[in-house]
C-alpha cells in the first residue's frame, strides 16, 4: 500500500488506522486483495478494507460449493463461486450487499471492537441493531450482517456482509439452504430470515453507509485513518482465487457418508474404506474454525473403521468440537 502514516491512540499503543476501498466488483480480485492486506498488515495498525462482489456466491474454506450453491444457475447468469479463507457458511452478494474486512496483527486484533464498528455504524444511520449467535448481527430479529474470521499465524481478519438492497430473490435463488439450517433458526426460508438496511431507512445509500462506517471506525478507535490504495496484488493470488482446484477442490471416491447438524454448525464426513481401514478422509463443514474439517481428516485417516478404533481417536487437546465429530462417525458405523 501506498499512503501517507497517520497514527490514533487506541489501547495503549499507537496504532495506524488504514482505509481502503475496492475499485472493481471482481471476487477473485477482491478475496486476492483482501489476503494481501492481510498478510501485508504492519505491525502497529488496523486496516479496514470494503468491496462489493457482482452476483456471485462466496462459500466457507470447508464447504461443498455443488451442495451450498446452485451452480448451474448461477453460471447461467454470468455469477460467479468464490471461495474464501475463512470458515462459516455460504452467502449471496449483489451490489445491494457491502462487505467489510477487517485486517490486524493477533496483539491488534479484537473482535468486540471490530463488531462495534458496525453497530456504531447503524446507529450513525438510525438503525438499531444487536449481535445474535456466534456470528449475526440483527435488525427486527433478522439478518443483516454475517461475519466469519480468519488467522494464520500472527496474520488475522474479521469479515462479514452487510444488506443494504440485496436482492432477496436471488438469495432463494442461488442458495441451497438445508431445512435443519432453516429449523434452528425458526423460519419456513433463507428470504424470510434476512432484511435489508434499507427496510428500516429508506434513505440510506451505498456512499452513506461507507460514511457511516469510516466514521464509526475512527470514533472506536479515536484516531483518523488514512485513504490508502493498493495495487500489489499479484495476478498469481488472483489466479489462485479463479482456479477450479481452489473453488471446487478434488473429488474424493468415498463408501460411506456421515452428515449432522450441531449447535455450531454442520458438518459432512466423507471416508473411504479399503480392506477395513480409512484411506481417506473429507470433511465439508460451515463450521467458523476453519482447522475443524483438517484435524477431522487427519485424525481418521489410517484408522482401522471399527467402533472402538475411531472413538479412540479423540484427543484431550482437541477443541470440542473435533471431538464431537469422531464420536458421531464412531456412532455411525
Amino acid at each position: 500500500m501506498r499512503c501517507r502514516q497517520q497514527e490514533s491512540r487506541c489501547l495503549g499503543m499507537s496504532l495506524n488506522l488504514r482505509y481502503v476501498v475496492s475499485d472493481t466488483t471482481d471476487a477473485y480480485e477482491n478475496l486476492a486483495t483482501e489476503e494481501y492486506l492481510t498478510f501485508n498488515v504492519r505491525e502497529d495498525e488496523c486496516v479496514l478494507f470494503l468491496w462489493q462482489n457482482a452476483n456471485t456466491v462466496v462459500i466457507g474454506k470447508n464447504q461443498n460449493a455443488w451442495k451450498e450453491c446452485n451452480v448451474s444457475l448461477l453460471e447461467e447468469a454470468s455469477g460467479k463461486v468464490a471461495r474464501r479463507m475463512s470458515g462459516g457458511g455460504a452467502v449471496y452478494h449483489d451490489l445491494g450487499n457491502l462487505n467489510f474486512t477487517f485486517c490486524a496483527k493477533k496483539k491488534n486484533f479484537d473482535k468486540e471492537r471490530q463488531t462495534k464498528v458496525i453497530l456504531k455504524a447503524m446507529k450513525l444511520l438510525g438503525v438499531e441493531a444487536l449481535r445474535s449467535g456466534r456470528n449475526d448481527l440483527l435488525i427486527e430479529g433478522k439478518k443483516f450482517s454475517g461475519h466469519a474470521y480468519f488467522r494464520h499465524k500472527d496474520f488475522c481478519y474479521h469479515h462479514g456482509t452487510i444488506m443494504f438492497d440485496v436482492n432477496k430473490e436471488d438469495i432463494a435463488k442461488y442458495l441451497n439452504v438445508s431445512k435443519e439450517k432453516l429449523d434452528s433458526k425458526g423460519v419456513n426460508s433463507v428470504k424470510s430470515r434476512v432484511i435489508n438496511i434499507k427496510e428500516i431507512n429508506d434513505k440510506i445509500t451505498l456512499r452513506s453507509l461507507k460514511v457511516a462506517l469510516l466514521e464509526a471506525f475512527e470514533k472506536e478507535y479515536k484516531g483518523v485513518a488514512t485513504r490508502c490504495k493498493t495495487n500489489e496484488t499479484s495476478k498469481e493470488l488472483v489466479d489462485k482465487y479463479k482456479s477450479y482446484e481452489w473453488i471446487y477442490g478434488k473429488d474424493l471416491p468415498f463408501t460411506h457418508e456421515i452428515s449432522n447438524r450441531f449447535n455450531w454448525g454442520e458438518i459432512t464426513v466423507r471416508v473411504n474404506v479399503n480392506e477395513g481401514f480409512i484411506k481417506g478422509c473429507k470433511c465439508y463443514t460451515d463450521a467458523l474454525d476453519v482447522e475443524l474439517a483438517h484435524l477431522v481428516s487427519e485424525s481418521l485417516i489410517g484408522e482401522r473403521y471399527k467402533i472402538k478404533d475411531i472413538y479412540n481417536c479423540q484427543k484431550d487437546e482437541y477443541e470440542p468440537m473435533v471431538n464431537e465429530v469422531i464420536r458421531l462417525v464412531s456412532e455411525k458405523i
